[in-house]
């Protein structure tokens, strides 16, 4: 990840946004056990708060690398909160900052329309679908609460990014972006 071209601005807002979003990672983190125990197939939408650093931060920015910056800063702060899940937390904050900058990068860091957002958000969803499948044992589960756990898997990831962009057009409008030189939303 090359940091050389972000300004000091943009690397202090990203660094905001992940406070903010690691701190939700983090009580994200607390509930796990409790949700788990008691509703496991809620689980994967859960999950989908840990999207929000990265697309709060290229809805605002629309830059190369904040997705997986921002992620990488929340992951470490959620680290902070619940230290039990330090692995789980810098690995899915890697994992969806990747996704998150991938599918830009495919875009050529040019189309920052609802609809990109929404293939980053599937292909997390899917992601985290299958990992806590097998991970949670879910199969153990009646068949409802399997086919409830499967649409809140993909379901969750969307909604978040849904709240993710409105976060970020909102600090737009509140001047935490600078003016752009990219590319409009297509």
């Amino acid at each position: 990840m090359n940091l050389k071209g972000l300004s000091t601005r943009v690397l202090l807002v990203c660094a905001a946004i992940a406070v903010v979003t690691g701190i939700l990672g983090g009580i994200e983190g607390w509930l796990t056990v409790a949700v788990l125990a008691s509703a496991p197939f809620l689980y994967g939408f859960m999950l989908g708060v840990h999207t929000l650093p990265g697309i709060v931060a290229q809805e605002l920015f629309r830059l190369p690398g904040v997705a997986l910056l921002t992620h990488i800063l929340a992951g470490l702060v959620g680290s902070a909160i619940a230290p039990m899940y330090i692995p789980q937390f810098l690995g899915t904050a890697v994992l969806f900052g990747a996704v998150q900058e991938g599918i830009a990068a495919l875009f050529r860091y040019r189309a920052w329309s609802w609809w990109r957002y929404l293939i980053s958000a599937l292909i997390i969803g899917a992601l985290v679908a299958v990992v806590v499948w097998f991970a949670a044992d879910l199969s153990a589960l009646p068949p409802w609460a399997r086919i409830a756990y499967l649409a809140l898997s993909l379901l969750g990831p969307v909604a978040w990014t849904l709240v993710g962009m409105g976060i970020g057009r909102a600090l737009e409008r509140a001047g935490a972006a600078p003016r752009r030189r990219t590319a409009p939303r297509v």
